[in-house]
């Protein structure tokens, strides 16, 4: 079985030598995602604005994978600073709704592009 690579437009393109995500039989594995549009930029705003984004890309992701949030096994929730965690768990609840992955969330000293927010995701496939 070899592993497969995803990748869509509607997402930013990886800004390093990785891929968006990638695929081995029916597991999808998405690279963590940043508050990125398509053409790279950054989007402007807070915690709430670029943790909207970051679900938009991840999205996307899933959809070029064959999978969707409703299949999502595990999520990890990177933050720069965690007294933002209410505003993120808000956010990330709105998108899965009553499905509930197992997740970590973590704070970090530092993230690319000094965003906020950074989320991965492992989801089966469809």
């Amino acid at each position: 079985m070899a592993i497969e690579i995803v990748s869509t437009q509607k997402a930013p393109a990886a800004i390093g030598p990785y891929s968006q995500a990638t695929a081995l039989g029916n597991l999808l594995f998405t690279s963590g995602q940043i508050p990125l549009g398509t053409d790279g930029q950054l989007v402007s705003g807070g915690i709430e604005e670029q943790t909207h984004q970051v679900f938009r890309n991840l999205t996307a992701v899933l959809e070029a994978g064959g999978s969707g949030l409703d299949q999502v096994l595990k999520a990890t929730v990177f933050l720069k600073d965690m007294n933002q965690f209410a505003a993120v768990n808000a956010i990330y609840a709105e998108y899965f709704g009553d499905h509930k992955p197992a997740r970590s969330t973590v704070e970090v000293a530092r993230l690319p592009k000094d965003v906020l927010v950074e989320i991965e995701l492992i989801a089966l496939r469809k």
